[in-house]
């Protein structure tokens, strides 16, 4: 009698052990399926040209959050709306995902222009370009140091090292030009996006004389996404450097760049 009764108790303490055991197991699926949000991927919203307030509404009924990472000034777009998003538009995310958003600044930050005089056209470009300026016109003259810059304006006006100016402004450049290596191919920019194609002239000693865009390019965005489909020079041919290119721009969502 004692026996059975042994045997009963370790039988139900085992099967008790079983099923805590089975428990766990039970409840740690469940939280980690509830956790991770399995099989249950969403897609993230375009956000782009959103006011903030709007991108966070957005958000909130798409399943995700959002934050401001960075804020840059651009001149001719609307203030405090979403310019670039990290995931893009389209990605597959879990829900709960956090989208980091760089908006444009309600009012320029200022940097200090650098010294480009001395430099190379190379090191200027890129200098400009860590200092969040643009380059604008280049200008040629006669001296014995073929793109070497001799002058640096905004506006019209001399700008010296050091000064304070609006981040995204427009840096023209006076650069030396000698007879004896004044020339320059004209490159093939049809496919290229807009400031790629500006790139590209400016790589090439040129400037970009004028920008037609088409009738379906009707915001700074479409501008930005516009891809150039004709150009005047015509790639191939040898010009003097400072030479002007026309190009003709339609909307980037119905062009393919190569």
């Amino acid at each position: 009698m004692k026996e059975s009764l042994l045997r009963n108790r370790m039988v139900r303490n085992l099967l008790l052990g079983v099923c805590f055991v089975a428990g766990i197991i039970l409840a740690a699926n469940i939280f980690l399926h509830i956790r991770t949000q399995h099989n249950r991927e969403i897609t993230v919203p375009d956000f782009r040209n959103l006011s903030l307030p709007l991108a966070r509404s957005t958000a909130s009924s798409a399943g995700v959050q959002v934050y401001v990472m960075d804020s840059i000034y651009r001149q001719r777009m609307p203030k405090g709306v979403v310019l670039n998003q990290l995931p893009e538009a389209g990605a597959q995310v879990k829900r709960g995902r956090k989208v980091a958003l760089t908006i444009t600044a309600v009012t320029p930050r200022k940097v200090k222009m650098p010294n480009l005089v001395g430099t190379s056209i190379r090191a200027a470009r890129s200098e400009l370009s860590a200092k969040g300026l643009v380059l604008g016109r280049l200008t040629y003259v006669s001296d014995i140091a073929t793109n070497q810059v001799l002058r640096q304006t905004c506006c019209g006006r001399d700008i010296r090292p050091g000064s304070e100016v609006a981040d995204g402004s427009r840096i023209d450049l006076t650069l030396g030009l000698n007879s004896t290596e004044s020339l320059t191919y004209i490159p093939n920019l049809v496919g290229c996006k807009y400031l790629s194609a500006v790139d590209m002239l400016h790589e090439n000693s040129l400037n970009l004389s004028a920008a037609r865009f088409g009738g379906d390019v009707r915001s700074y965005a479409d501008t930005l996404a516009a891809v150039v489909t004709s150009q005047q020079p015509a790639s191939g041919q040898q010009v003097l450097m400072g030479t002007g290119v026309t190009l003709w721009l339609e909307n980037g969502s119905m062009h393919t760049a190569p």
